[in-house]
C-alpha cells in the first residue's frame, strides 16, 4: 500500500529508532520495517538506528541524512510502551541530534503503543497461526519495571481478547509479572484448552526466544513478532505524519513528542 505525502514533505527524512539487540535477527527485522515504510511512501528517505547493542547509532545516521540534503528529520521510537527508553534515552538522543545539526529541524513522535494498529498487527499474526476456536489468549511481552507500562500491556491484552469473546492475560519474558507457563496455566484453570500466545514484540531476539520456549513447553502455539506487518508500517507513517508540520515550521518545541 502506498500512502501519499501530507503536503510537500519529500525533503524530510524518517529515522526509525529501535532499542537494539545483540541478536542479528532483530536488526534484520527493523531494516525490513524501514524498507516497508519506504515502499509505502516513495520518495521519502527512511533510515534505521539503534539505541544500543548492534546497529548504527542515531546521531551518525542523522549526520548522513543531513549530508544527503534532507530538509528535516522526524525520529520515530520503535518502542511499544512509554517507559525508560522513551522518557530518557530517546529525548537525550533527539537533543544530541539537534545539537549536532543545529540548522536542521528535528522532531520526534511518541512511541508506537498502545494503538489499534498494533492490535491489527496482532490479528494478522493470530490468523497466521491457523487456529479455529481459540478460547484463551496470552499476550507475551518483553517485560518492564515500569508499572504503568505493564498495566498498558495488560489493557491491550484484555481489549484484544474481549473483542474475540475469550479470556486474555499477559506474560513477560523478564521482570515482574507471570511468565508464559504461568499465564497458560491460569487460562487452563478457567477451562481454556485452545490457547494461543501472541508475541507483543516488534522483532525476534533473546527475550522473544524465551517466550517461544515457554509456549512450546506448554504445547501452545506462539506467533511471530510483527514488525513486518502492514499495520505497523502504517502506524509508523501515521506517527510521522503528525510531526511533519512541526518540522516544516521549525518550532522551538520540536523535541516534544507529537502523538
Amino acid at each position: 500500500m502506498t500512502l501519499p505525502f501530507p503536503g510537500d514533505r519529500r525533503g524530510t527524512a524518517l529515522l526509525l529508532v529501535a532499542h537494539g539487540s545483540r541478536d542479528p535477527r532483530s536488526g534484520a527485522a527493523i531494516e525490513a520495517l524501514a524498507a516497508r515504510v519506504a515502499a509505502a511512501r516513495p520518495g521519502m528517505r527512511v533510515a534505521a538506528a539503534s539505541l544500543e547493542h548492534r546497529g548504527r547509532r542515531p546521531v551518525p545516521v542523522a549526520r548522513e541524512l543531513a549530508a544527503a540534503g534532507v530538509t528535516g528529520i522526524v525520529a520515530v521510537p520503535l518502542l511499544l510502551t512509554d517507559a525508560y527508553h522513551s522518557t530518557v534515552d530517546v529525548p537525550a538522543v533527539t537533543a544530541e541530534i539537534r545539537a549536532t545539526l543545529p540548522r536542521l529541524p528535528v522532531a520526534r513522535t511518541g512511541v508506537l503503543g498502545p494503538d489499534e494498529l498494533l492490535s491489527a498487527a496482532l490479528a494478522v499474526r493470530l490468523a497466521e497461526l491457523g487456529m479455529s476456536g481459540v478460547d484463551g489468549l496470552v499476550l507475551a511481552a518483553a517485560g518492564t519495571s515500569d508499572r504503568a507500562a505493564r498495566q498498558g500491556i495488560a489493557e491491550v491484552a484484555a481489549g484484544f481478547a474481549a473483542r474475540r469473546g475469550v479470556p486474555g492475560t499477559v506474560a513477560f519474558a523478564a521482570g515482574a509479572g507471570p511468565d508464559v507457563p504461568t499465564a497458560v496455566a491460569r487460562l487452563r484453570s478457567t477451562g481454556a484448552r485452545r490457547i494461543a500466545v501472541l508475541s507483543y514484540f516488534l522483532a525476534p531476539g533473546r527475550l522473544h526466544d524465551r517466550i517461544v520456549a515457554g509456549a512450546r513447553g506448554c504445547g501452545v502455539p506462539v506467533s511471530a513478532p510483527f514488525a513486518d506487518t502492514g499495520p505497523v508500517a502504517e502506524l509508523v507513517l501515521r506517527r510521522a505524519d503528525r510531526a511533519w508540520d512541526s518540522v516544516a515550521r521549525q518550532q522551538p518545541a520540536l523535541s516534544v513528542p507529537v502523538y
